[in-house]
């Protein structure tokens, strides 16, 4: 099974890009979107339920901003939408389909690069977040919640760390919280179980020559249940093309959906 997550920067715009072009050519079972900035009546063309897929969206009330989405080849159990608070629900940051005992998220975690008032609601959003990860891990279910968590957690998961330890997106707060995500509640970065190779980024700045010279984060994860660990075989980030400021980043598990 091949799971790939993007966050797309605009799903229209991701189009213009060729992204769907590209899917299409792509081996892929599940594939999770972020930040599709689209109302489900804003796309009505067929190029937004690829062939071959599955296809649902989860937008935000407010039009232009967030939302997520998720494809899959084989038709899943259910898919749930939201997480029941606010910050969550009313900006399209959740969608979920359940395979049997496997569920797959696209979550989009919000940014708190626009000044404090945004950073208190990622905080708020993390806190919350955090209590609905600890509920996952006492059922029996397994997860893979792909998508753009906007942290990044350790020194070797983004170029300049030094001097970002005070930008979101680097805080010691927020990688404390990424420490009690893995450490005390047991799920696993699935990417780095294969790959712990530097300079392994999935977004980069507009600015300057960031994606030229991999100036990068790695923001985009794909957070397993620890009982998927031994599953991961593989993971890439593929950047021959630019379809958003993000790379898709594409996990593949010895599991059967």
């Amino acid at each position: 099974m091949r799971i790939m997550t993007l966050n797309c920067n605009g799903i229209r715009a991701a189009a213009r890009k060729g992204f769907f072009e590209w899917l299409s050519t792509c081996d892929v079972d599940v594939v999770c979107l972020q930040e599709t900035k689209a109302q489900i009546a804003q796309l009505s063309d067929e190029m937004f339920n690829p062939a071959g897929f599955h296809c649902y969206y989860f937008d935000a009330v407010k039009k232009g901003y967030s939302g997520t989405a998720l494809y899959a080849r084989i038709k899943p159990d259910r898919v749930q939408t939201g997480l029941g608070f606010d910050i969550a629900d009313e900006e399209g940051r959740y969608i979920q389909a359940d395979f049997g005992k496997l569920s797959v998220a696209s979550l989009y975690l919000p940014s708190g690069s626009s000044g404090e008032e945004r950073q208190q609601r990622k905080f708020a959003f993390m806190s919350q977040f955090m209590a609905h990860m600890k509920a996952l891990s006492a059922d029996d279910r397994e997860y893979i919640i792909c998508g753009d968590w906007n942290i990044c957690h350790k020194e070797i998961d983004l170029k300049n760390w030094k001097p970002n330890q005070k930008n979101s997106g680097f805080l010691p707060e927020e990688r404390a919280w990424l420490d009690r995500l893995y450490d005390e509640l047991g799920y696993v970065d699935g990417f780095r179980l294969v790959n712990k190779e530097a300079e392994q980024y999935s977004w980069w700045s507009s600015r300057g020559q960031a994606r030229a010279n991999n100036v990068g984060w790695r923001l985009d994860y794909h957070v397993i249940s620890p009982s998927l660990a031994d599953k991961v075989e593989s993971a890439e980030i593929y950047t021959e093309q630019a379809f958003s400021d993000h790379a898709p980043v594409t996990l593949e598990y010895k599991v059967t959906l």
